[in-house]
């Protein structure tokens, strides 16, 4: 009986250690996952300004093509 009983607590160290292993890759994972979704979240926040500079840009080449054609009817350049 004592030598089963040597036997089933090694086996119970060995289950134990490949849980610690497993476990320390879990958090591992788990932690590289966060960081992965703070990266995709910048780069979102990222696009949407990108979006909004953009959006700009275009509201100001409107204007600039509204005063264009303005001054070309000013000018009776338009036809």
């Amino acid at each position: 009986t004592e030598n089963v009983e040597n036997m089933l607590l090694e086996h119970r160290k060995r289950f134990q250690a490949s849980l610690d292993r497993i476990e320390h890759k879990l958090s591992e994972l788990t932690s590289r996952t966060a960081n992965l979704e703070g990266g995709q979240a910048s780069i979102i926040q990222h696009l949407s300004h990108l979006s909004a500079a953009d959006a700009a840009q275009q509201v100001s080449i409107d204007r600039m093509g509204d005063r264009l054609d303005r001054i070309e009817r000013r000018l009776e350049l338009t036809h």
